[in-house]
């Protein structure tokens, strides 16, 4: 029996809503599991990369073994039911870039699972898999979208169980991904987090916060530019990111600019407007970073608000 999932890339934070806020994009990864019939072959992980741009995917990132991150879901999956994998052949087809902060690592945790869950007769709901793969993953803000699409704020509270809820996204503010030829993992991201930070930085980041959501649910992009700021991560992972302190001054006074943020981790950032033609603001990234000899792809998405889809072949 074989089984594939499509599964969407996701975005994480928008400023303010560190670890708790994600987004799905219409990036896919798409992940297949197959029982093998002969006894003793184990694990075999295969990734196919289907970018158009072969620097997007560098795919040693993905460990072909029982260390792989979509392993361990599967495993902690039939675990959960008292069971050990069998012999299975997991093959992932890759368009998401890896390590650029678009939930390359959330898309294939979320695929395996539910890829493993549908060949098992599906024996866990959305609450059981939400939490294997925000345990996997660390955090619960990409794997969230990444199951049920759209805009999401989420929590993992301390039974490791998920509260979410959907977030409607204006139909007239535009997603500009902008994504840079270098990397940056989120191990690397996270190291440069203080343990601890200043009570009117949790303060600033509260308001923010609060501000966002009421933007969000009255389309006020004159307080979204307020609210698309932050001082619980994106000032610590500046100098991990050329360029970012330049494109947000540069883009400070264009009108139709709300925001730019990074995404998750970095370093691909996002540049939120409230119109369709995008044209000088993608001049404006290309530009400042062309001038630090850095290349970038840059993609209009509109936001996916289907998740994780079984594929039926």
């Amino acid at each position: 029996m074989k089984i594939s999932v499509k599964v969407p890339a996701t975005t994480a934070n928008l400023g303010p809503g560190f670890d708790c806020l994600g987004m799905a994009l219409p990036i896919y990864n798409t992940i297949t599991i197959e029982e093998t019939v002969l006894p003793g072959t184990g694990i075999e992980i295969n990734v196919i990369n289907n970018s158009t741009n072969d620097d997007d995917l560098l795919l040693e990132h993905i460990p072909m073994d029982e260390n792989s991150i979509i392993y361990k879901a599967v495993e902690l999956l039939y675990n959960s039911i008292g069971q050990t994998p069998s012999e299975l052949k997991i093959t992932v087809q890759a368009q998401i870039p890896i390590a650029k902060g678009l939930g390359s690592s959330a898309a294939v945790i979320v695929g395996g699972l539910l890829a493993a869950n549908e060949l098992l007769g599906k024996p866990a709901d959305e609450a059981a898999l939400l939490s294997i793969a925000a345990e996997v993953e660390g955090h619960p803000d990409n794997v969230t979208p990444a199951i049920v699409g759209g805009l999401v704020l989420s929590s993992q509270e301390d039974d490791g169980s998920i509260i979410y809820r959907k977030l409607n996204w204006p139909e007239d503010w535009t997603i500009s991904v902008c994504i840079p030829d270098y990397e940056l993992s989120t191990d690397i991201s996270r190291s440069v987090l203080p343990e601890e930070v200043p009570m009117k930085d949790a303060v600033f980041n509260e308001k923010r916060m609060g501000m966002f959501i009421h933007a969000l649910n009255t389309h006020d992009k004159e307080l979204a530019k307020y609210a698309l700021q932050d001082r619980l991560h994106q000032p610590y992972r500046m100098k991990l990111v050329p360029g970012l302190d330049k494109i947000i001054e540069n883009l400070k006074h264009e009108e139709d600019v709300i925001g730019c943020v990074l995404s998750g981790a970095g370093p691909a950032i996002l540049v939120i407007s409230s119109r369709a033609n995008t044209d000088r603001i993608k001049s404006i990234v290309k530009d400042t970073w062309e001038n630090m000899n850095v290349k970038v792809n840059i993609l209009t998405l509109p936001i996916e608000n289907e998740g994780a889809q079984i594929i039926h072949e």
